[in-house]
């Protein structure tokens, strides 16, 4: 039969055409090898069995024939003990087919022969008697003779006297083995026997020498067992068994063994194998024409398919597939022309969606994050108003809610949003999204609410288990969200979360520099109760003088650090000087004067505070260059060490010290300003007279007075 091969030149086409001959391929190969391994596995087991089985069987014929023949000899031994001393007639010749010959021997030793004649009888020792002697009987072997190896069984003529003589019988191996018969042992299987020296008693041809002595090392450890023996590029499985002698014949033990090989074992393999060929032949041909037919019939409908979706791919979504082929088929085109709408409408809201997520994504500023949502969620989803609400750090039911009016774009802030626990349990129950349409509103949708906005898609944003913000989407027609729409949500709140975790951190770790900055402020100024509270009252000071100059916010923020650690070299400041009442000594004073410098060396290793080592360095330095510890004068001392210069004087004369008692601020504002152009930069006291005009404070702080404080923060 020839095949059309012109379908093949499609790729979809050659695709289906080869997983239809995998698809058919592979199970039957598996199972093909599932069913060799096991027909394998099952004939091996089955033929180490039945082997183990017919060795056993072998030895305990053998051991049966030996009993046989000692009750025959024992019924020898009664009648010649009645007075019949040779056997004639049927027993004889029956005796004859079994024993080589009956032999009597006297206590003189000498022989009688009672059957046959029998040359070369065994010698007894003291312990073959002394067996015989209690009743029992006696199994012997002799090879001297350089043929087969000859069997006697010997037992005592009459029992109850053992002297009168024994009655010895060489046995005719043939019968004692099972070989006299032709099928007497199972086909294909050889046989050979070992006494309890190893040596063999019987031996098939087939076997050569060489099998006694590996077979002797195989069967040392076990009394029964199977093994692997191969011999001319023949495998064989060998079974042995052995065969206690010794309670009745003295003879530990005889080892019966049975080699069968395993060609014989496994030949229905063979046949297996030549029957499932044809088998998957046949197969594969089947699955040859009906995938040739199944393909021809899909290729229109998919060909049609891949048009469309080229043009889906160029943007093209306005383009339809038309298939009346009456089969899946035809139902797959109704839905890619579905899938082509609904991608249309997607894609548009998904550019958008990618545009916000990499503004909220682009900032740590949580205010802009917000602002980007109120404006441009409208152009996601259509929908009347947007809410945000933002969960306090610290208060878990305390909320500041962010609107967007759809409308106008308008934005207003709430204060003071109370959750209670009922409402934060609701959102917790649907972590996803909440949609309320009910009349019974959580206070964060009371802004929307208050819009006329009765119907809401609720988005609650989780980080780290806990809730920290809330997304809300109102509709003034009661219009219920589509499961689209819904996702589409989601994924933004979850990148929001993502945008919001990020700011948050932000500000954490922010919180957490100021935090570790003030302490440590404020563990210097503790070295001394004259200067509590003396690094934050100079740095808010500082920082009120710095916008009266107009500042930038980071020239403003690294004034800020610096005044937290402007005296941090204090640390190595001995307390008696700091706390001394009187009037320095020169050493004491050059002492007090190293503290700038020690600070300066404590701050290098940080490489994120090296605008900030002028200031703690530069702060005691004098304009007209009086100052220490370089003597530097003019611009050539920082900014920052200027303002800090002015705003640490005015602390510490108002101040309480343990050599005088603080001085009026009044005072100290014209001490100020009489040392502008000689002490201090004109243009900072300048500054400075401005902000004391502003605040006009009444008395110097004392320690533990936060009046002055206070004060401070008024323009912080």
């Amino acid at each position: 039969m020839k095949i059309d091969r012109t379908f093949l030149r499609s790729k979809v086409a050659r695709r289906i055409f080869t997983l239809f001959v995998v698809c058919a391929l592979l199970p039957i190969i598996a199972l093909a090898v599932a069913s060799f391994i096991q027909v394998t596995g099952q004939l091996h087991q089955q033929s180490r069995g039945r082997l183990r089985q017919t060795t056993k069987a072998v030895g305990l014929s053998i051991y049966e024939r030996l009993l046989f023949l000692e009750g025959e000899m024992q019924l020898v031994a009664s009648n010649t003990a009645a007075g019949t001393h040779t056997q004639s007639g049927r027993l004889a010749e029956d005796l004859a087919t079994r024993f080589q010959g009956l032999t009597l021997l006297t206590d003189a030793n000498r022989p009688f022969p009672v059957l046959g004649r029998s040359a070369n009888l065994p010698e007894f020792g003291a312990l073959e008697r002394q067996h015989l002697a209690s009743g029992k009987t006696l199994l012997s072997t002799d090879s001297r003779s350089g043929g087969p190896v000859r069997v006697f069984m010997s037992l005592p003529f009459d029992p109850q006297n053992p002297a009168r003589g024994i009655l010895v019988g060489e046995i005719h191996t043939p019968y004692l083995w099972g070989t006299v018969d032709e099928g007497a042992l199972p086909p294909m299987t050889e046989l050979c026997v070992l006494d309890q020296s190893n040596r063999p008693l019987v031996c098939s041809p087939a076997l050569p020498p060489s099998f006694t002595s590996e077979a002797a090392q195989k069967t040392a450890d076990s009394a029964v067992g199977q093994f692997d023996w191969s011999q001319g590029g023949n495998d064989y499985l060998v079974s042995y068994w052995s065969l206690f002698l010794r309670p009745r014949f003295l003879v530990p033990k005889w080892t019966v063994m049975l080699a069968e090989s395993k060609a014989a074992a496994l030949a229905p393999v063979s046949y297996f194998k030549w029957s499932f060929s044809l088998i998957i032949l046949l197969f594969l041909w089947v699955v040859l024409l009906l995938s040739v037919s199944q393909i021809r019939r899909s290729l229109v409908p998919l060909e049609k398919l891949q048009e469309g979706t080229t043009r889906v791919a160029q943007r093209d979504f306005e383009t339809r597939v038309t298939v009346t082929s009456g089969d899946e088929f035809e139902d797959l085109a109704k839905s890619f022309n579905v899938m082509a709408g609904q991608l249309g409408r997607q894609f548009y809201a998904l550019s958008t969606i990618a545009e916000i997520d990499q503004a909220i994504l682009g900032t740590l500023d949580t205010g802009k994050i917000v602002d980007t949502l109120l404006t441009r969620m409208r152009d996601v989803f259509r929908c009347d108003g947007v809410a945000v609400t933002l969960l306090d750090a610290k208060d878990p039911l305390a909320a500041r809610t962010h609107v967007g009016d759809g409308a106008s774009g308008e934005r207003s802030v709430i204060e003071g949003v109370q959750l209670s626990p009922e409402e934060i349990a609701r959102l917790r129950a649907s972590p996803e999204s909440l949609v309320i349409t009910d009349g019974n509103l959580p206070a964060y949708l009371d802004p929307l609410a208050a819009r006329g906005i009765t119907s809401f898609l609720v988005l609650p944003i989780f980080l780290k288990e806990r809730l920290s913000g809330i997304i809300a989407l109102g509709h003034r027609t009661g219009a219920v969200p589509s499961g689209d729409d819904v996702n589409q949500a989601r994924q933004l709140a979850d990148q929001v979360a993502v945008a919001l975790s990020n700011a948050r951190l932000v500000e954490e770790l922010a919180d957490l520099n100021w935090g570790t900055l003030t302490a440590l402020a404020r563990a210097i100024d503790a070295k001394s109760p004259w200067t509590a509270g003396h690094s934050e009252r100079v740095t808010n000071l500082a920082l009120r003088i710095a916008r009266a100059m107009g500042l930038s916010p980071r020239e403003l923020d690294t004034l800020h650090r610096g005044g937290l650690l402007h005296d941090i070299g204090k640390i190595g400041t001995p307390p008696e000087i700091l706390d001394k009442p009187g009037r320095l000594t020169p050493d004491e004073a050059s002492t007090m004067r190293q503290h700038v410098r020690i600070g300066a060396r404590i701050l290098e290793p940080i490489a994120a505070y090296a605008e900030v080592i002028p200031i703690v360095l530069q702060h005691h330095e004098w304009f007209d260059g009086t100052g220490y510890p370089d003597g530097l004068s003019g611009e050539a001392i920082s900014l920052g060490a200027r303002i800090f210069a002015v705003a640490d004087c005015f602390d510490a004369l108002v101040s309480d010290r343990p050599y005088r008692p603080g001085m009026e601020p009044e005072r100290v504002v014209e001490i100020i300003k009489q040392g502008a152009g000689r002490q201090f930069d004109p243009k900072v006291v300048q500054a400075f007279l401005e902000v004391m005009s502003r605040e006009k404070p009444e008395s110097a702080p004392r320690p533990g007075d936060t009046r002055w404080l206070a004060l401070a923060g008024r323009d912080a």
